[in-house]
């Protein structure tokens, strides 16, 4: 059951969001984003590679891997929110 926040608005929602990251000893970075909003579940994967010339810093593929998988998820709650939002206009439900 979800406590309402005093002098909250009346529509709130809390979303979790767990971002796991995966490293091989070359230097690949996998990042696994998943967005649990409560009525439903998004997942994106993304990747990032060390250039061979380059020292390996893993918190660099952390964060190219992990922007990746997070800006993916985001643009694809832009256009559901697009898709919703036209539909809407036209008084429909998707």
């Amino acid at each position: 059951m979800t406590q309402k926040i005093a002098d909250a608005p009346d529509h709130t929602r809390t979303w979790n969001l767990r971002l796991d990251i995966f490293e091989d000893e070359e230097g690949d970075t996998t990042a696994h984003a998943v967005l649990d909003t409560g009525d439903g579940r998004m997942d994106r994967w993304a990747s990032a590679h060390c250039h061979p010339r380059d020292r390996l810093v893993p918190e660099i593929g952390d964060e190219y891997a992990a922007g990746r998988a997070l800006r993916e998820m985001g643009q694809k709650l832009m256009d559901l929110g697009s898709l919703d939002a036209q539909e809407n206009s036209r008084g429909g439900t998707r």
